[in-house]
């Protein structure tokens, strides 16, 4: 293991999938343009088109070939085909589970014992395929912006988990976990009740501070000037504000929540299938996230 192939395990893990063949695998990973436009106007595409050079010099040594790339209005592909046979291949499959898609793997136990600098370069691919971050939403009901990182997990409930693990690993704590449960994506059964059954499966989301993400940070460049930015910024308005703190070290807010009739769902994993949930700590202690 070192760094590069952390960070492509990462890119892989967030957001890539996997086509093998009786000689061939082929690896995609897909670089979404979350918004057509940064925040300052500035187009995503082109700020995406130039980070990947600085993403071709981290993994074309490791992978010994030349990256392919496809662009469409949404998104930039990379892609590269190697035998079956060959180690770095041979350890990928392994080291994400097996899984042919990011929503099907999961972190090998053996990432955990990795280097720290490892593990954030993994989580730093991890944030460059699915993570974002803008001038957040008021948290809390709080006067003041308290801008945040977002890393998104369509479905895949173990990944979140894993993920979770990944940044306590490196001593940063999760702010908040927006879980794709209709205990939080229709908290009150107001969709539910306009017919919308099934509007609470979302994507999951994992939230942290802007300021506590800067240990990890962002190859995509115009992610990482919003995340200088945005940690400048909330650290500055909020200069007593206590961010670095896990949930468990914290008071946690329940508001009681009406039960909602999708909590059965057969979309849910069966540890937590027929349950109900207040708070999403409860949520993520139970998948295993906690001190």
């Amino acid at each position: 293991m070192n760094v590069e192939m952390a960070y492509l395990l990462g890119m892989i893990l967030g957001n890539g999938e996997i086509q093998q063949n009786s000689s061939e695998t082929k690896v995609t990973i897909d670089i979404p343009h979350k918004n057509l436009y940064t925040d300052d106007m500035k187009d995503t595409a082109i700020y995406v088109k130039a980070s990947l050079f600085d993403i071709q010099t981290i993994l074309e040594p490791l992978i010994g070939q030349h990256l392919s790339q496809s662009e469409t209005k949404h998104s930039t592909k990379i892609t590269f085909t190697k035998p079956n046979n060959e180690y770095v291949m041979r350890e990928i499959l392994r080291l994400v589970g097996s899984g042919t898609h990011h929503s099907t793997m999961k972190m090998n136990e053996e990432l955990f014992s990795i280097t720290s600098d490892e593990k954030k370069a993994l989580l730093r691919g991890i944030a460059d395929v699915t993570g974002y971050i803008r001038a957040s939403n008021i948290a809390f009901k709080k006067e003041s912006k308290q801008h945040r990182v977002y890393i998104e997990i369509p479905g895949n409930w173990y990944m979140v988990i894993d993920i979770a693990n990944m940044l306590k690993a490196v001593d940063i704590p999760v702010q908040t976990i927006d879980f794709g449960h209709p205990n939080f994506r229709d908290s009150n059964l107001d969709k539910y009740n306009e017919g919308k059954k099934y509007y609470w499966k979302k994507e999951h989301q994992v939230k942290i501070y802007a300021n506590e993400f800067l240990p990890i940070g962002f190859n995509i460049k115009h992610k990482q000037e919003a995340l200088e930015k945005y940690s400048e910024e909330l650290i500055k308005k909020n200069p007593n504000m206590k961010t670095h703190k896990f949930y468990w070290e914290k008071p946690i807010r329940i508001k009681t929540k009406p039960n909602h009739p999708c909590e059965n769902d057969e979309a849910l994993p069966e540890e937590i299938r027929g349950k109900h949930f207040e708070s999403w700590t409860d949520l993520a202690g139970l998948l295993g996230y906690g001190k």
